[in-house]
């Protein structure tokens, strides 16, 4: 079998694709990666479409081993990476050959990365997806976080030799601290205080904090009718406020139902910029339109979908001939063989 085995395993490392949908009603979490935008930004580096299983690591990664002819992958997120004990590069796609390791350290900023491996991984879904649950053991390699000696089956035994490619993450879409919601669906349970505090506030991240949601610190938000509702459907990014007055965000691992009223919904672009924060990170709350948050949903699946567009070629200088060279633009602002471009100040 062609893997990638785990030599050593970060503290919460997982295999997650989009997550499975279609069965909240039997108690099944959706599950599937944190951030959908890193995770889509590792796949396009190795050539997979957006929603392909890939490892999802936390704070820190894992030390994987090939045990494979060679392998393509990339790693999306401001970590430390090294290949053989030196310095590589995150944002960029390798090509490893066997027995070579990738190591992936701490993160320099945010919380969550993603590995991707070309062609992703061989691993049998569970009601149609590989998304590792941990709390109900569902999906991923035994319904766990990956543990030393864990392989990683390879769909591709051996990569193909061809350029390597690298992403800009300074070209994907800003993230703020700022968090959209649509109100409801029981905003109508708190105080007209309440809800102005909730949107006025500023909010700290507690140690509290993984994928199954959030708890936050900071003003309390008064109910206005006792703060027990009749248990109902929760959606992924519902902020639900219990009797403490301190919201929490439900997020991917989120159970299915529950009995506390939601002042508030986030949106899909927000919710994946959750994945990124730390405890004693702030916030703030900001309600917007369903309108809006329609627009903004799907001016996040068109970021997503034109990640590839923003690839770019890496070229070795080792393998730079005269061919090579001509294919490349490496002259700009000529118009003609005699007029001199007037924007280039007279030089031709």
């Amino acid at each position: 079998m062609s893997a990638l085995v785990v030599r050593a395993a970060g503290p919460l490392s997982t295999l997650q694709d989009r997550g499975r949908f279609g069965y909240q009603r039997f108690g099944v979490s959706p599950a599937g990666a944190f951030d959908p935008l890193y995770l889509a930004a590792a796949n396009a580096l190795v050539g997979n479409p957006p929603d392909t299983a890939a490892v999802e690591f936390t704070l820190a990664g894992d030390s994987l081993q090939v045990e494979a002819d060679s392998v393509r992958l990339a790693v999306a997120g401001d970590f430390a990476v090294a290949i053989d004990g030196k310095p590589a590069a995150a944002w960029r796609s390798h090509r490893l050959l066997r027995g070579q390791t990738i190591a992936i350290g701490p993160a320099a900023r945010g919380a969550r990365g993603y590995l991707a491996v070309e062609r992703g991984f061989a691993v049998a879904p569970v009601l149609g997806s590989v998304s590792t649950h941990v709390r109900t053991r569902m999906g991923g390699l035994d319904g766990g976080p990956l543990k030393a000696g864990d392989a990683l089956p390879l769909a591709l035994p051996q990569a193909p030799d061809r350029p390597e490619r690298r992403l800009d993450p300074g070209a994907l879409p800003r993230r703020d601290g700022t968090i959209r919601v649509v109100p409801g669906p029981q905003d109508d349970h708190f105080s007209d205080a309440g809800r102005a505090t909730f949107f006025a506030s500023e909010y700290v991240v507690t140690a509290e904090a993984d994928r199954m949601g959030i708890r936050l610190s900071g003003p309390q938000v008064e109910h206005a009718r006792g703060y027990n509702i009749v248990s109902d459907g929760i959606v992924t990014g519902a902020v639900q406020v219990p009797g403490s007055g301190l919201p929490i965000v439900l997020l991917v691992d989120r159970q299915t139902a529950g009995g506390y009223p939601k002042i508030a919904v986030a949106i899909a672009p927000d919710i994946a910029a959750m994945a990124q924060l730390r405890p004693g990170d702030r916030l703030r709350f900001r309600a917007i339109g369903a309108d809006e948050a329609v627009r903004e949903h799907r001016a996040f699946r068109d970021a997503i979908a034109g990640l590839p567009g923003l690839l770019r070629p890496i070229v070795d200088p080792a393998a730079l001939d005269s061919g090579a060279l001509l294919a490349l633009n490496l002259i700009g602002g000529v118009v003609d063989g005699t007029a001199p471009d007037p924007g280039m100040d007279g030089e031709t």
